[in-house]
């Protein structure tokens, strides 16, 4: 089904803009949360690469922008917003105790990549926090894991600690940090790798095969480009569950 869409993630920090041209994402922003205004330009911009018929789909785990991000939609392009979760079905079965309370940023990064690779699989998903997810090999979300990301981590260790300076993330040059600065670099990123690793190891237990891993997120490349670990960096994943969502809606609703 070749769709013409503008796809909105509504994170934590950042808004991301993804434009889908037949099926095909041709181009992508960020901007912070903290300049909505900006927004306008940036979706406005991605809008008018598209021909024809298209609409324009969000998520969300910002709850309190979405009626801004609404009236932005409204205002600049005079379209009703959808929403995966509501309007929009969600595209794989949420298997979780509440599915309502799993974040559904989560929930598409797992289908995008069940898409792909047709078998339980991994998402590490590296932003604000590190959400680390599977699904089987029924492409059934089952659950994750949720920790705190690098600034969140950066900033605690400054903030509950009399001593501690708030230090810029920096890829350490070795295991044993020379300085306190390097110290608490090496302990942020060798902390979330091996954090990754042995949830990784639990759910191969839990699933009985070893499910291949795929990271996204803003800090993704940093913590884990080269890692064998890691099958791939995908950096768009959840554009394209957002952009799925749509698709499988219309296909199991016949519209």
């Amino acid at each position: 089904m070749d769709i013409n869409l503008v796809v909105l993630n509504l994170g934590n920090t950042r808004l991301a803009i993804g434009a889908f041209k037949a099926g095909e994402l041709v181009s992508t922003a960020r901007i912070s949360n903290n300049r909505p205004a900006e927004w306008t330009t940036a979706i406005e911009q991605a809008w008018n690469l598209l021909p024809g018929h298209k609409a324009v789909i969000a998520a969300s785990v910002s709850p309190k922008l979405e009626k801004t991000l609404e009236q932005t939609i409204d205002q600049s392009l005079n379209q009703q917003l959808q929403w995966v979760g509501r309007q929009i079905d969600l595209p794989i079965e949420v298997a979780t105790e509440n599915p309502r309370q799993t974040g559904i940023d989560r929930v598409l990064n797992v289908a995008a990549a069940y898409e792909q690779m047709e078998k339980a699989c991994i998402v590490v998903d590296a932003g604000t926090a590190i959400t680390i997810d599977c699904c089987n090999d029924k492409g059934e979300f089952v659950g994750g894991a949720i920790a705190p990301g690098i600034e969140m981590q950066l900033d605690a260790l400054h903030d509950r600690t009399a001593a501690l300076p708030r230090v810029d993330f920096a890829i350490p040059q070795n295991a044993c940090g020379r300085s306190t600065a390097e110290a608490i670099q090496s302990g942020v990123y060798h902390g979330i790798r091996g954090l990754v690793k042995e949830i990784a190891e639990g759910y191969a237990m839990q699933l009985s095969t070893w499910p291949e891993i795929i990271g996204t997120g803003g800090d993704a490349e940093k913590l884990f480009s080269g890692w064998e670990l890691i099958h791939a960096i995908a950096p768009d994943l959840t554009l394209y569950g957002i952009a799925m969502a749509y698709t499988e809606h219309h296909i199991n609703h016949d519209t």
